[in-house]
């Protein structure tokens, strides 16, 4: 499913009405739905009573459309107009000769009829702003929504949005009232998996309004919610007559002395998705206490200096890539100077101390191993394996380019490796990922509630999820690995990517389900990554 912004929603609109679908049929469409849906949540309430709010443009105009279908369905309806132009508005007159009780904030003073309504009112529908609004709410409108909040009853509908989000970047205005359930219009807008505006929706319902969904410019949308539909196609088929090398061997290079648990869980979610073979390559000492906890994966023990692979791994390295099909490399590694210099030879940047920047951790200037250039598989970095890159100023045009990459940062790492602040790129998270996958020709997984990923093709594809027991240490690795596994089973780098953040979210849902979202540990993750194949 698409996820447009109001400029593309718009131009798919005005397809829509130019191919036959006129807006009032459209407006049609769009107020019935929000009718059906306030009295599903109504359920059999006997009394039934529905407040709407009624704004100046379309959006009020649905709110219109809505209270006609309530009203005949036998609600008790009520209407509340803000500054909405009245005179040959047919909507407003089948409302009144229905008889709906109306008033109007220009003759509400103290707003004592609004707060009435408000106290015997089972649904509140938000039909005052829609997407075309973009300046702050001040003045009679942030006082009319103060009392909706103050006075509010147990549920609020917004119709296409919640009054005051910002349906492009999620940015929610102070005086926003959140919504409990947001019937939006043939397609979801951008805002409603960025934050805050995420946090504001509540359950989204995405209904349809006639527009056909072969529209042109839908398929110039770049941005789609990643859903069953997108996944089940992608994931490899599993035939009864397979081996361990059908499904690829991915190497996982991971883990320090103060991390051997990421090393464990990326590994472990490597195998969990169905890769043939896993071999972690690990520090040597930390070889006892993995090969402990791990017994489906074998084992590539690297030289190390207190319990950090050294510079000189990478020839070792570069012995055994060519056994396989995709790489990892970042989950607890630490921030060495060695490892550094490891990692940034093994992506072929091959920064002196002079092109280093400081990020936070201490460099050096620790022997780095003869020059060598390997050629990578399809390639996760992870964690402390972005942080490497990040040292190095301009790395992205020192990566070597026939480097395949699926990069993975949290919004702390992407600062490092952009150079923006963290508020910077929580603030738009979707146009962050995909310029920067555009700029540097590589994957990009923004991860986070509603993680995006990003093509450097333009494309980018949002998760549907947000769930905080997905808050908590390990998990990042757990994803890496989901994705590494994938990629050594064929799978575009981006579908790898797609389906890894798909499978992971889902797994997390079936681990806030059964244990509850506080207490979960990254571990309960891994037996449910087959389940959540499973399903598919």
């Amino acid at each position: 499913m698409k996820i447009v912004t109001a400029a593309e929603m718009k131009a798919i609109e005005q397809a829509a009405d130019t191919g036959g679908l006129s807006y009032d049929a459209m407006m049609e469409h769009a107020g019935r739905a929000v009718a059906d849906e306030a009295l599903r949540v109504l359920g059999e309430k006997a009394a039934r009573r529905v407040l709407i709010l009624v704004g100046p443009g379309n959006n009020g105009g649905d709110g219109l459309v809505a209270a006609r279908h309530l009203h005949d369905a036998g609600a008790s309806v009520s209407l509340y107009v803000w500054k909405r132009k009245l005179d040959d508005d047919a909507n407003y007159q089948q409302t009144q000769e229905r008889r709906v009780p109306t008033a109007f904030a220009a003759a509400d003073g103290g707003f004592s009829a609004l707060r009435a309504t408000l106290n015997e009112t089972d649904v509140v529908v938000d039909a005052l702003l829609g997407t075309g609004v973009a300046r702050p709410i001040e003045g009679q409108l942030q006082d009319l929504l103060a009392e909706v909040r103050d006075h509010r009853p147990a549920l609020l509908l917004a119709v296409d949005l919640p009054t005051g989000l910002n349906p492009d970047t999620g940015a929610l205005d102070p005086a926003a009232v959140p919504a409990d359930v947001t019937v939006t219009f043939a397609l979801p807008k951008r805002g409603f998996y960025q934050p805050p505006g995420a946090g504001a929706v509540g359950r989204v319902v995405v209904a349809d309004i006639g527009v056909p969904p072969d529209l042109a410019p839908i398929g110039d949308v770049p941005v789609a919610l990643i859903t069953d539909a997108v996944v089940r196609p992608l994931l490899p088929t599993r035939s009864a007559y397979a081996h361990k090398n059908t499904f690829g061997r991915a190497l996982v290079l991971a883990g320090s002395v103060n991390y051997p648990g990421a090393a464990y869980l990326a590994a472990t979610a490597a195998a969990r998705v169905g890769a043939g073979l896993v071999t972690l390559g690990t520090a040597r000492s930390l070889y006892p206490a993995v090969t402990g906890a791990i017994h489906a994966i074998t084992y590539l023990p690297l030289p190390e200096d207190l319990g950090a692979i050294r510079p000189d791994a990478l020839k070792l390295v570069g012995e055994w890539l060519p056994r396989y099909q995709a790489l990892l490399v970042g989950p607890g590694l630490g921030t060495y100077p060695g490892t550094f210099e490891f990692v940034q030879h093994l992506m072929g940047v091959d920064g002196s101390r002079s092109q280093r920047r400081h990020i936070g951790f201490a460099l050096d200037d620790a022997s780095t191993p003869e020059h060598l250039t390997l050629d990578l598989p399809p390639t996760v970095v992870d964690a402390d394996g972005l942080n490497a890159l990040a040292a190095v100023e301009g790395w992205p045009a020192r990566v070597n380019r026939k480097c395949r990459l699926v990069l993975t940062p949290h919004a702390g790492e992407m600062a490092r490796l952009t150079g923006l602040d963290a508020p910077a790129i929580e603030a738009d998270r979707i146009e962050t990922a995909r310029r920067h996958a555009a700029e540097w020709g590589q994957v990009v997984v923004l991860k986070g509630a509603h993680t995006v990923v990003a093509a450097p093709d333009g494309r980018a594809m949002v998760s549907p999820f947000a769930n905080p027991a997905l808050a908590t240490a390990g998990t990042g690795d757990v994803l890496a690995g989901a994705i590494v596994g994938l990629l050594a089973q064929g799978l575009a780098p981006f579908d790898a990517a797609v389906c890894g953040v798909y499978l992971h979210a889902r797994a997390g849902e079936l681990v806030r389900d059964e244990l509850g979202a506080a207490g979960a540990v990254a571990d309960d993750l891994l037996p449910r990554l087959p389940l959540a194949i499973r399903e598919r």
